[in-house]
């Protein structure tokens, strides 16, 4: 099956990822801050691996990936 670039264009994911920390921890301290909850993140379908990448390193992990418009019909 050919894809078309507007279709591969136009799809999108969302990330649900752990452990990232949005709270910026002091640097006298002698415990680390642990994130707890999720975040979700759409991601288009051209800058999954990107994404993936940035994640790691800023020390989240994936936990899942759902398209986002799964349920369109065929042609749109």
């Amino acid at each position: 099956m050919i894809t078309s670039s507007s279709t591969a264009e136009t799809r999108y994911f969302i990330y649900e990822v752990s452990g990232l920390n949005q709270y910026k921890q002091p640097a006298n301290a002698n415990y680390t801050l642990r994130p707890n909850d999720n975040v979700f993140i759409q991601v288009p379908y051209n800058r999954m691996n990107e994404k993936m990448r940035s994640i790691t390193r800023m020390g989240g992990t994936i936990v899942s990936i759902q398209p986002l418009n799964e349920n369109l019909p065929q042609g749109e």
